[in-house]
């Protein structure tokens, strides 16, 4: 018989504008249903597409064999290349580990205990076919969306319409009082988690108008 042991929720959004725990009620919703308990979550916000992900090695450092690690879909896990997924799924089967998601309907049986040990060969090994398939999938779709973004903006470049990304003005303003009070472009970044680019470029702004200010 299969005994499981812990479950761990993993919740990922790509950036800091996006609520990361917006599937955390789903997924407990789901485990409840099938009467189990989620023991610990993990969030953050950073992309799928890079393995540069603190929270999720974490989780990785801490989980035990069988234990699971459960999400709302596989690209929550992985929008990696090739190359980068494979280093990934080496950590995680190299641990024993179970990926349930609630996209692959494979692995929901995972997360019951009275599973024979020949129906849970069987389940391993379709679920591992059907994981590759979803991580494939998400990555091309990464990478389409990717593409259809620069060939928009291409194209909006050419008609003179393309104005650049929004700036999130409130952070700016945050920054920019930070600056103010004498913080350095380090305490800003770890402080407000802004990339050290952006704190050095709302810097030049504000030194640019101090200069046009002192120079009428």
């Amino acid at each position: 018989m299969h005994t499981m042991n812990r479950i761990y929720g993993y919740l990922r959004a790509s950036t800091r504008e996006q609520d990361a725990c917006r599937a955390k009620q789903v997924l407990e919703s789901f485990a409840k249903n099938v009467s189990q308990v989620v023991s610990g979550w993990f969030v953050e916000n950073e992309s799928g597409a890079t393995l540069k992900r603190p929270e999720l090695f974490r989780l990785l450092e801490i989980v035990q064999q069988i234990d699971i690690l459960l999400v709302e879909q596989v690209d929550r896990i992985s929008r990696l290349n090739s190359q980068n997924w494979e280093l990934l799924k080496y950590q995680i089967t190299g641990k024993g580990i179970i990926i349930v998601a609630l996209n692959l309907s494979t692995s929901h049986q995972f997360m019951r205990t009275n599973t024979d040990e020949f129906t849970q060969r069987m389940l391993t090994a379709i679920n591992s076919m059907m994981l590759e398939i979803l991580a494939t999938v998400t990555r091309k779709d990464y990478e389409d969306r990717r593409r259809r973004q620069s060939e928009g903006i291409a194209k909006a470049k050419e008609s003179g319409k393309y104005r650049g990304k929004p700036k999130n003005q409130v952070l700016r303003r945050n920054i920019a009082a930070l600056i103010r009070d004498g913080c350095s472009i380090s305490e800003i970044v770890e402080h407000l988690k802004f990339s050290n680019k952006n704190v050095i470029n709302v810097r030049k702004e504000l030194l640019s108008l101090k200069e046009e200010y002192s120079n009428p």
